[in-house]
């Protein structure tokens, strides 16, 4: 307990540290603080590295930094039977079941990879980054939007190297498919439809209340696990797997794989450069206030960038498709199945699977003796996202999924999700943090924190 109270007096201190700076401030203020320096580590030294969730997911995350060849140093997970396989890989590493004691404890940490429910992404991102360590975090990166400001200007004032765990941005199905899309093989785009079969997981209609009480597993710290979000009693319901359909944990289908998928619509499009954009949902079903639906379409709408004219983006999930593009043969598969995107331009269309890959023109007949443009966008060694973010720690270029990227694509994709809770049509002032037609909107933009896990988020702007 003392180890425990002493790490939170700690991450309160970190937190109010910028708090102050950051109280009242349009989304777009800078945080104010003193830049933390990591420590500088040659190309030839190895990291010390450590999970911050070590089961599912965080297994395959901190073993593939362990096949790099680098030193893990610490397993932290506040379930050890869920992370029982990864304890026995890596059986000389400590071992804890909080974050901020296991940081607190080993100042020799270098670099965390952090996989856990999406609700604890922010703190945990935040408390590393805070004291110098480099951070590799699973997608969608944070739970909200003003998490996302907040990491951007965290990970620019820290210096730390850092990665969101979206590995397609790391493939060259990326790059080939932005620059197919530049050189004008299908001329202006002014649609573009992503889709997944994503809830597969508990959501909808049928989960439309708190879950009843059931006796917490001995091996769990549930009071860890719910973090910052509001208390409710243990269900095997929301732990360790079916989180991510509940508002207070997860971000749906479109928080789990639109970091994917979209990834490619993303850089293509250049919707980073976007001050204002809308979104609308046109339809959905089984929404309800504690989960998220059991399908749902919702489109945004961006405006003209550099060189391109106004573009719709749609999202469907839950087994929802978009139309089968027109004079495209119905046997010709778009996408990957299941999960892909295609692009709508003036001279025909361009499809790509869920993480990217294969991107190609349609119909079929099109890519007969096309010849693919010029790499234009270097390629990443091996496509491999965590020796891509290991190099990053080692002072080598920044990592492809970086938070200067990483964080506005997350905004834009949880920001979709606000359209669930307020239906209708948001117009976005994404350069101020402001929903500017429903104000009522404005608080889903943040969220209010379980006291002594409160974060310093960034206040909605107040621009009209």
């Amino acid at each position: 307990m003392r180890h425990t109270n002493l790490t939170r007096r700690s991450f309160l201190t970190a937190t109010t540290t910028t708090a102050v700076a950051l109280a009242g401030c349009a989304g777009n203020t800078k945080i104010n603080t003193a830049r933390v320096v990591p420590r500088k580590i040659s190309p030839n030294e190895k990291l010390n590295i450590a999970a911050i969730g070590a089961g599912g997911k965080g297994s395959g995350d901190i073993l593939a930094c362990h096949r790099e060849g680098e030193n893990i140093v610490a397993l932290c997970d506040v379930d050890w039977v869920h992370a029982a396989t990864t304890f026995e890989q890596l059986p000389n590493v400590a071992k804890f079941k909080d974050y901020r004691v296991m940081l607190e404890e080993m100042p020799e940490i270098d670099a965390v990879t952090i996989s856990t429910p999406d609700h604890i992404h922010a703190h945990a991102a935040y408390m590393a980054m805070m004291m110098g360590k480099g951070v590799y975090v699973q997608k969608p990166l944070t739970h909200t939007v003003a998490e996302a400001r907040l990491l951007r200007e965290t990970a620019r004032i820290t210096g730390v190297a850092t990665q969101m765990g979206n590995q397609g941005r790391c493939h060259d199905g990326v790059r080939e498919l932005c620059e197919m899309l530049w050189s004008g093989v299908i001329g202006q785009v002014r649609e573009a439809h992503v889709w997944t079969n994503r809830p597969i997981w508990p959501q909808g209609h049928a989960y439309t209340s708190v879950m009843p009480a059931e006796q917490v597993p001995d091996t769990m710290e549930w009071d860890l696990w719910i973090n910052g979000a509001p208390m409710r009693p243990y269900n095997a319901i929301y732990a360790p797997k079916g989180w991510r359909g509940w508002w207070d944990f997860g971000c749906g289908a479109l928080g789990d794989m639109a970091c994917h998928i979209m990834d490619p619509t993303f850089s293509a499009l250049r919707l980073m450069d976007v001050d204002e954009y809308t979104i609308e949902l046109i339809e959905e079903q089984g929404n309800n206030d504690q989960t998220f639906p059991d399908s749902s379409i919702i489109k945004y709408s961006f405006p003209a960038r550099a060189g391109m004219i106004p573009v719709d983006v749609y999202w469907y999930d839950g087994g929802l498709m978009p139309p089968h593009p027109e004079g495209v043969p119905e046997d010709q598969r778009i996408g990957s199945g299941n999960n892909g995107s295609y692009f709508v331009g003036e001279n025909g269309y361009l499809t790509a699977g869920e993480y990217g890959e294969r991107p190609r023109l349609l119909p079929d007949e099109r890519m007969e003796g096309y010849e693919k443009p010029a790499q234009i966008i270097p390629r990443i060694p091996g496509e491999n996202p965590y020796r891509n973010w290991i190099q990053a720690c080692k002072g080598g270029p920044e990592a492809a999924s970086n938070f200067e990227y990483a964080c506005p694509f997350t905004e834009m994709v949880v920001f979709g999700n606000l359209v669930l809770r307020v239906p209708g049509k948001l117009e976005y002032n994404a350069k101020d943090m402001h929903i500017k037609n429903m104000p009522e909107a404005n608080r889903y933009l943040s969220k209010e924190y379980r006291q002594g896990w409160e974060l310093p988020v960034p206040s909605p702007g107040l621009s009209t």
